[in-house]
C-alpha cells in the first residue's frame, strides 16, 4: 500500500483524509456535524484522556455525572449566560406525541445544572472547598462549516470541572491551579501553546475573566485547547447558593469552572503530524511498538523468526508496554505504511540477519533506528521511546516559538498572521481594539503570559500610537 494522503501542507485535505485513514473518525454518518470513533481512535482519546482525568484526581477533584436534559427554567436563571448560547442551544420539545410542559435544553455546558444542586449541596464553610468535574457529551447547534474534533454539534469528550470556594482569593488561586493542570497535561502531549486572558468582549458568558490556552496548527490558524473562568459570584447570587462563613454570616460562594475538549486530540494530530500520517507521543500511542516478523529463510529459520517476535512481544507486553504482533499476510512495505500512518512510535523487525546478531532493528517514526538486544528488549525500548516523545516535544516547541512574532505595524500584522500569532501593542481602549481586529482581520486573543509590557520591543499601540498599556497576541481562529 502505497502512501496517499495529501502533502500537510495542504491542511485541511490532510487532515480530514487522515482522520479516516488513521481510523480515528468516521465521518459518513448522516448528520452534520455528529461524527463517530474507531476503535483505533477511541483507544488514542481514552489514552489521553486517562491522563487529564488523573490530573485532576490528584489535585483534590471528584469526578461527577450530570444529566444531559436542563430545564429551560434553570438555564434561564443566569441571564448573561443563556444569552451567550441562546443561538447554540438544542432544545427537547416533545416526549414522545406529548409536548412537554417546560421544554428542555440538551446541555450546552454544565454551570445551570450543577449550580442547581450546589444550593442543595453546601451549607457551611466547612463543604468548602467543593471541586468537581465530568467528561461529557454536549450540544450545540453549530452553524458555521462544522469540522471533525475542532466543530462539532456533538461534542463527545467535554472535559468540564467547577469548583466553589469560600473567598474571592480561593476562586483566583483555583483558576490558576487549573492552567497549571493544563500546562502539566499539554507538555505531557508535547503540544505547545501559549495562554491569555481573553479581552472583555470575548469572556465567557457570566464570568469575571476568562483565560484561554491556544496553539498553533499547520494552517496558521490558532486552536482554542483550553478555557478557564473565575465566574466570581455572579452564578452563586443567581442560584442561591450560599454558605455560613466561620463568623456565622451568610455569604455566597466564589466560583470557577474550565474545560478541554476532544479538540485536545486535533491539536495532536495537527501539531505534530507529518506526511506520512500521525506521529504520536509514546505515551498515548494506542500501540507504541509493532513487532515485525520478516521472513526470508528456510521453513525451520521462518518458525524461529515468528517464535522470537512473539516472545519480544510478550515480553514488551509484561513490562506495560503496549506491543502488537503485526503477523498479516501483507509485504513488509504494507506493514510499515500502515504503522506509520497510525503513528506508531516504534517499529521492532526481525529477520534472518536479526537472529544472527541477536538484537532486533527499531526503527522510529521519525525513521531513525537503532538496536535492541533480545536480551535487553524492554530497556531499549523504554530508551527509544523516551528519546522519540522528547525530539517531538522540542521540534513542536521550537516551531511554536518562532511563530510568535512582534509586529508595529499593521501591514507586519497582516503578513505573519497568515502562519502564526502577531505581537501587537494596544492602548486597552475596547474600541480601539475591536478596531484593531477589523483592520488585521483576524481575533484578537488577548494578553499572552510572558509578553507583557516590557517583555518585549513593543512600545505603542497599534492603532492609535499611544504608549501601549498591554501586548495582545492576534491570529487567525476556527
Amino acid at each position: 500500500m502505497a502512501n496517499d494522503l495529501p502533502p500537510k501542507e495542504e491542511f485541511s485535505d490532510w487532515y480530514n483524509e487522515l482522520l479516516f485513514q488513521a481510523e480515528i473518525m468516521d465521518v459518513r454518518y448522516p448528520a452534520k456535524g455528529v461524527y463517530v470513533w474507531f476503535p483505533f481512535g477511541y483507544d488514542l482519546r481514552n489514552n489521553v484522556y486517562d491522563r487529564l482525568k488523573s490530573l485532576h484526581d490528584e489535585s483534590g477533584h471528584d469526578e461527577v455525572d450530570f444529566p444531559v436534559l436542563i430545564p429551560e427554567g434553570i438555564l434561564a436563571k443566569e441571564g448573561e449566560h443563556i444569552a451567550g448560547f441562546e443561538d447554540e442551544v438544542f432544545w427537547v420539545t416533545h416526549g414522545g406525541r406529548k409536548e412537554l410542559d417546560e421544554r428542555m435544553a440538551l446541555r450546552p455546558t454544565s454551570e445551570t445544572p450543577m449550580y442547581t444542586m450546589f444550593d442543595l449541596w453546601i451549607r457551611s464553610h466547612t463543604d468548602l472547598p467543593l471541586k468537581i468535574y465530568q467528561v461529557a457529551n454536549i450540544w450545540r447547534s453549530e452553524t458555521e462549516h462544522t469540522r471533525p474534533l475542532i466543530r462539532l454539534r456533538e461534542i463527545t469528550g467535554f472535559k468540564e470541572a467547577h469548583t466553589a470556594h469560600a473567598t474571592p482569593e480561593g476562586a483566583e488561586e483555583q483558576v490558576e491551579t487549573a492552567l497549571s493542570l493544563y500546562e502539566e497535561f499539554y507538555d505531557f502531549l508535547g503540544v505547545p501553546h501559549v495562554v491569555t486572558e481573553r479581552p472583555e468582549w470575548d469572556k465567557f458568558p457570566g464570568a469575571e475573566y476568562t483565560y484561554a490556552v491556544d496553539t498553533l496548527m499547520p494552517d496558521g490558524k490558532a486552536l482554542q485547547i483550553g478555557t478557564a473562568h473565575n465566574l466570581g459570584q455572579n452564578f452563586a447570587e443567581a442560584f442561591d447558593v450560599e454558605f455560613e462563613t466561620q463568623d456565622g454570616e451568610q455569604d455566597h460562594v466564589y466560583q470557577t469552572s474550565y474545560g478541554v475538549s476532544e479538540r485536545c486530540i486535533a491539536a495532536v494530530m495537527g501539531v505534530h503530524g507529518d506526511d506520512n500520517g500521525l506521529v504520536l507521543p509514546s505515551e498515548v500511542a494506542p500501540t507504541q511498538v509493532a513487532v515485525v516478523p520478516i521472513p526470508f529463510g528456510d521453513e525451520d529459520e521462518n518458525a524461529e523468526i515468528m517464535e522470537t517476535c512473539e516472545k519480544i512481544v510478550d515480553e514488551l507486553n509484561d513490562a506495560g508496554i503496549r506491543a502488537e504482533l503485526d503477523d498479516s499476510e501483507d509485504n513488509p512495505g504494507a506493514k510499515y505504511y500502515k504503522w506509520e500512518l497510525k503513528g506508531t512510535p516504534l517499529r521492532a523487525e526481525v529477520g534472518p540477519r536479526d537472529l544472527e546478531s541477536g538484537s532486533a532493528k527499531l526503527v522510529n517514526r521519525l525513521g531513525d533506528e537503532a538496536e535492541a538486544g533480545f536480551d535487553t528488549v524492554v530497556k531499549d525500548v523504554r530508551e527509544e521511546l523516551d528519546a522519540l516523545s522528547e525530539e517531538i516535544r522540542e521540534t513542536a516547541a521550537d516551531d511554536l516559538d518562532a511563530s510568535v512574532v512582534e509586529c508595529e505595524t499593521y501591514d507586519e500584522a497582516r503578513d505573519v498572521v497568515d502562519e502564526g500569532f502577531a505581537l501587537v501593542g494596544w492602548n486597552g481602549d475596547e474600541d480601539a481594539g475591536k478596531r484593531i481586529e477589523d483592520e488585521v482581520g483576524v481575533d484578537m486573543l488577548g494578553e499572552p503570559r510572558g509578553y507583557g509590557v516590557g517583555d518585549t520591543a513593543i512600545e505603542t499601540c497599534i492603532e492609535t500610537g499611544d504608549d501601549a498599556k498591554k501586548i495582545v497576541l492576534l491570529a487567525n481562529t476556527y
